[in-house]
């Protein structure tokens, strides 16, 4: 266990939050945006505070989803392919908006999470951009993309299943330098654990690992990439992302996709339930659905998801 001043001292590349104390220091963005308005008004924060009972209380900003789009000129004709196409998805500006964050992030909290898709799919020049604006620092958790090769141009075809990720499971360990599966990290008496559940599911071996922390006897922070759907999360997830124009759920909609697999996966099914009565679960942080919601997850939690970073959307999050 590390107290905050001491965790600044010994940032050696593992852990599970990123210090704002060894952020770059980082230039001015383009001052023909907002130019009269303030610094960092074009970022959109949204704000939490977390109960615990701290003798010192500390400050996250939580933020996910990136979807940085780089690939340098050597690279091959499908990074190049995804180099346009998904820059256009995204704006074009993903950088530039985590730049900000960043800036932001130094001035204002402690600590930086980042809940996956920093980058959209691998490339040497995001690979390269994750080491540029994290260095030796550790951030959250990994997203779906992180493992997706050339995303629809995959050959093989992105499945999502443990056999897929061991395609380049250790390359992604090479650049990120913190346990992919899940890893910890105790700040001010609170442990931070990272989760890989980019394709809705954990596994038996998370599941014993998680519980390991558990026996620690500390209240946690559970941070990860897909949300663990309640009611509410899945009905505006579905707003979100369907087009039925003005619909009003009197019940939660059908589950599909992540949520179908949380619900039917026996392994994920059971812990949910398990950390439903866990009471040293304090909070969840997840990403995924690019929107800013939050739900009560059981009597001791609550999720928060937050909205895409390529957006400049973030979190600050205060626990006390």
């Amino acid at each position: 266990m590390i107290d905050r001043r001491t965790f600044f001292q010994r940032m050696a590349g593992v852990g599970a939050l990123f210090a704002t104390s060894q952020l770059p220091v980082l230039a001015e963005d383009n001052p023909t945006v907002f130019p009269k308005r303030g610094k960092y008004e074009r970022l959109s924060i949204s704000y939490a505070t977390v109960e615990i009972g701290l003798e010192k209380p500390f400050s996250v900003l939580h933020i996910s989803d990136s979807h940085l789009t780089a690939a340098y000129d050597h690279e091959n004709e499908k990074k190049q392919q995804l180099h346009d196409n998904r820059t256009t998805t995204f704006g074009g500006r993903q950088e530039e908006a985590l730049r900000d964050a960043l800036a932001w992030a130094k001035q204002h909290v402690d600590y930086v999470v980042h809940t996956g898709d920093l980058i959209d799919w691998q490339s040497e020049a995001n690979f390269d951009l994750v080491k540029k604006y994290f260095g030796e620092g550790v951030i959250g958790s990994l997203g779906n993309h992180e493992f997706s090769t050339d995303m629809w141009l995959s050959d093989p075809k992105e499945e999502k299943s443990e056999n897929y990720k061991d395609n380049t499971r250790d390359i992604l360990q090479n650049v990120y330098p913190f346990d992919i599966s899940l890893y910890s990290q105790v700040v001010n008496g609170v442990n931070f654990v990272t989760l890989d559940d980019v394709y809705g599911y954990v596994t038996d071996k998370q599941v014993e690992l998680f519980k390991n922390e558990v026996a620690k006897g500390l209240p946690i922070v559970l941070c990860m990439h897909v949300p663990f759907y309640t009611d509410n999360i899945w009905r505006a997830t579905v707003r979100f992302w369907t087009d039925k124009g003005q619909l009003t759920y009197r019940e939660a909609p059908k589950p599909t996709g992540d949520c179908q697999r949380q619900r039917e996966d026996a392994v994920t099914r059971d812990f949910i339930q398990y950390l439903k009565g866990e009471p040293l679960l304090r909070c969840i942080l997840a990403g995924h659905e690019h929107i800013t919601v939050e739900d009560q997850f059981s009597p001791t939690c609550r999720e928060y998801v937050v909205a895409g970073n390529f957006l400049f959307h973030g979190r600050e999050v205060l626990f006390v």
